[in-house]
């Protein structure tokens, strides 16, 4: 079966016993293709918006705003690497170590890595592998969320999920060990980001109007 990238409907396919999706964009040359039937849900996009940053940047909360305006899935690779193994963040550092987390990341973002035309919130220390910063390359564009860490720590602190998800990584305390992260953590973030967006003033509304300004991406109600 050949498929061409072409303006036009989802066209739903039956191959082999299998129905194929095919979302907005793509159009299959094959006499299977049966008559549009799948509804205008992703707009045809070739490319990823992966969020990067520490944490308390508003990655979770730009991806959920960003699929609201474009209707393109989103994902928290966090939640996923807790959905997988079926415990928090925190429960995974106490039982395996960080090693079995990051291990644990490095297979979601793989699979994530792979979809296109979604919406990718990373967790903070995600771009430490390189290997996770190369499968992110394949489809993504980065988009850096900054904030100070006196700002981080605010927010993290008025967030009342941090302290049962999120364990500490140093032991230092929550504002050093925000300061010593970002140290490590900024020159990887400044070298991935295509796009480097300063949260600290700004509503999520206008962190995603900047996203989409950037790339000039349609709105939902403006895709084809």
């Amino acid at each position: 079966m050949l498929a061409r990238l072409s303006p036009g409907k989802a066209l739903e396919v039956v191959a082999d016993g299998s129905t194929l999706v095919a979302f907005p964009g793509l159009v299959f040359d094959d006499d299977d293709c049966q008559s549009p039937s799948y509804p205008d849900f992703m707009p045809a996009a070739d490319f990823n918006i992966v969020l990067i940053g520490y944490r308390g940047t508003g990655k979770t909360s730009v991806a959920r705003e960003l699929a609201a305006r474009l209707r393109w899935p989103w994902y928290d690779a966090d939640e996923e690497i807790e959905r997988a193994a079926g415990k928090s963040i925190a429960e995974i550092f106490a039982a395996s170590g960080e090693a079995a987390f990051r291990d644990g990341e490095s297979q979601v973002i793989e699979q994530l890595s792979a979809k296109r035309g979604a919406i990718l919130a990373t967790g903070g220390g995600a771009v430490l592998r390189d290997a996770n910063c190369q499968a992110l390359k394949r489809h993504g564009r980065f988009v850096w969320l900054r904030a100070t860490a006196e700002t981080i720590h605010a927010r993290l602190r008025d967030d009342a999920t941090t302290a049962s998800r999120r364990p500490s990584l140093t032991g230092l305390s929550e504002l050093d060990e925000i300061r010593a992260l970002l140290a490590k953590r900024e020159p990887i973030y400044m070298a991935l980001a295509e796009l480097t967006i300063d949260t600290e003033s700004k509503s999520i509304a206008e962190l995603a109007n900047e996203i989409i300004a950037t790339w000039n991406i349609p709105l939902a109600a403006e895709a084809p």
